[in-house]
């Protein structure tokens, strides 16, 4: 299955929503007046677009029809598909690679999100890339995470670092430099524990492992990815905006936007917080894994 089919079926229950308001607007030789505006408004409202996103958008298509650029209703989601597609340039959602040594990409997000699952995924991303790839397991504070992730590791044929349930993460994380450094590792992928932003202990440890990688790797971590849900639409939003605050995050692994009722999220996501998609998983099987294509994705996100 290409990627466009597989966005396609992930969006299914998005596009769902979206074909009513979309079956409305798509009238060859209607004019646009502002009952088209208002069909389109509902639709994008319930495909968990936001109330910020959307209405921004709405203004976009009612400039184009202002200004003469369009004019039939049939045209509207054309332009519209155009206009979200620019917010995504190529060398923002591409992954930061080091100039020299390993390169350090710390994951973090909250319990549930699928976080280690998705740092599995990305292992086996990269080492199809002909990346040398070794996990760092530093979610110390539940024994099923670092028996998840070796389970991962072994499945996926790369090497983890780890220690016992309850030791210092900041210590794993020393290790790990320790044996990307050693071992001539291409990418170093660490695990942090999940937390919520108000569990202040748990976003301490995180800056504390952040400090160990800059320590310990010149200009690392080189990318800090945040898992999110695509599944819990706006909440996904809250969450990423709540670490922006405590963590320089740049770029987001949208998990489980297979069968998602909530792709909307995806651009208002990009609006809020200029912090761009990068990776998204679409199913349960490590190569279930697709960098993000922003054009592919519109393309299927619009598609009836």
């Amino acid at each position: 299955m290409g990627l466009f089919e597989r966005f396609k079926q992930g969006l299914s229950k998005t596009r769902e929503k979206l074909a009513g308001g979309f079956r409305a607007v798509l009238r060859i030789g209607q004019k646009i007046d502002q009952s088209t505006l208002d069909r389109l408004e509902e639709s994008m409202l319930l495909s968990d677009f936001g109330p910020a996103t959307t209405a921004a958008l709405i203004q976009t298509a009612r400039d184009g029809w202002k200004s003469g650029q369009i004019k039939e209703e049939h045209e509207v989601i054309d332009y519209l598909k155009q206009r979200i597609i620019e917010r995504w340039p190529e060398d923002d959602r591409s992954l930061k690679f080091a100039a020299s040594g390993p390169t350090v990409i710390l994951m973090t997000g909250i319990n549930g999100s699928g976080k280690t699952t998705s740092v599995a995924k990305l292992a086996h991303w990269l080492t199809a890339q002909g990346k040398k790839v070794i996990l760092g397991a530093c979610d110390t504070y539940r024994a099923a995470a670092v028996e998840q992730l070796s389970v991962w590791a072994q499945r996926t044929g790369v090497q983890i670092v780890k220690h016992d349930q309850g030791a210092d993460p900041g210590a794993v994380a020393y290790d790990a430099c320790d044996a990307a450094l050693a071992r001539n590792a291409d990418v170093l992928l660490i695990d942090t524990a999940g937390r919520l932003h108000t569990q202040d202990h748990l976003m301490r440890e995180l800056g504390k492992i952040q400090r160990v990688v800059e320590r310990r790797i010149e200009g690392a971590p080189h990318e800090v990815l945040i898992v999110l849900d695509a599944t819990i639409g706006q909440n996904a939003l809250q969450q990423a905006r709540m670490f922006s605050e405590h963590v320089r995050i740049t770029g987001i692994f949208l998990a489980k936007l297979d069968g998602s009722a909530k792709g909307g999220v995806v651009v208002s996501i990009r609006d809020a917080l200029n912090v761009p998609v990068k990776f998204v998983g679409l199913g349960e099987k490590p190569a279930d894994v697709e960098p993000f294509d922003p054009k592919t994705f519109v393309e299927a996100l619009f598609s009836e």
